[in-house]
């Protein structure tokens, strides 16, 4: 079972929704997650509707069976403070430095450096043990960036290191490496069913397939009931305009002549999009990795939501 599941997605896939919810459903039975943001928008926050979240690991929700969710929004300029001090021991001199402009200048001039604090912060939490040996958490879901980019984001300690030859920026980027590229990492992808998010799964899975990185599973969200039969569906596809009316007309449906056209139209819509969806689950199907559809939430991702998509994810084994 992977300890770090790193959450991607096209933007609008609900990615954020979706790591928020696995941390739930792994957090289960006595368990414990550790959620992590990277990119500073403080979505999880608006999810579990609570304040912005500080640099620091805070409890967030109890999950199902006595389990707790922590979550951390990482902040790569204290990141960097706390990297000076791990290592140089900088302290008070490392603040300094942040007053300068130092810092700020490292984390975002500076190739590679910002992502590489940010991953090293979740794969800190990962390897960090208590004092009795175990591990601090169970699991720790990233919140990571977009799919464009999750590759490069994740690979970033590869080129640092290939900078640094010695020293503790070397070891530190290799160690994180290690972790990223070990069976304790599954990057999972969020989609949903149409062509675009489906093109950019599947480029992004080849991406991570050629770093040498573990994909771990297609979740596809949002993913709308079919109201219709495949009989209806097929049948949506011709004109059935007077057999419409007299069933209409039979079950005494008053104005059914002026039902039939918009009856029509959204039978069509509805079949339209039953093929269109039919089209990019055999794309999906030809990445050869597990795929598990989530339902579209029609009163929105509240706290009731997360719950209600932590159980469809738990019955999954997303994760697991």
């Amino acid at each position: 079972m992977s300890r770090l599941q790193v959450v991607s997605g096209k933007g609008g896939t609900g990615k954020t929704t979706v790591a928020a919810a696995l941390a739930l459903a792994l957090a289960t039975e006595g368990k414990r997650t550790l959620l992590v943001e990277v990119e500073g928008r403080q979505g999880i926050a608006q999810l579990f509707e609570t304040e912005a979240l500080p640099y620091e690991e805070r409890k967030i929700a109890v999950a199902p069976g006595g389990g707790e969710v922590y979550a951390l929004a990482i902040d790569a300029e204290r990141a960097l403070l706390d990297y000076l001090q791990m290592f140089y021991k900088l302290g008070s001199a490392g603040r300094a430095l942040k007053k300068l402009g130092a810092i700020d200048f490292a984390t975002t001039i500076a190739p590679g450096v910002r992502d590489v604090l940010l991953t090293g912060k979740a794969c800190e939490a990962v390897r960090r043990r208590e004092k009795h040996g175990g591990f601090c958490y169970d699991h720790v879901v990233m919140d990571a960036p977009p799919t464009g980019r999750i590759t490069r984001f994740l690979n970033v300690n590869d080129e640092v290191a290939g900078l640094a030859k010695i020293g503790p920026i070397h070891h530190q980027a290799q160690a994180v490496m290690r972790v990223l590229k070990s069976p304790e990492t599954a990057v999972h992808l969020v989609t949903l069913l149409e062509e675009m998010p489906v093109q950019e799964t599947a480029d992004g899975i080849a991406e991570l397939r050629e770093a040498g990185l573990p994909v771990g599973g297609v979740v596809v969200n949002m993913v709308r009931p079919h109201v219709l039969d495949e009989d209806a569906v097929r049948a949506a596809r011709g004109d059935h305009r007077d057999g419409i009316a007299k069933a209409l007309a039979s079950a005494g449906v008053g104005g059914s002549a002026r039902l039939v056209g918009p009856l029509l139209e959204q039978a069509a819509e509805h079949a339209q999009r039953v093929e269109l969806e039919r089209e990019q689950r055999e794309a999906l199907a030809k990445l050869q990795v597990p795929t598990y559809e989530l339902p579209f939430l029609g009163e929105g991702a509240d706290i009731a939501g997360l719950y209600r998509l932590a159980r469809e994810l738990r019955k999954l084994g997303v994760g697991a």
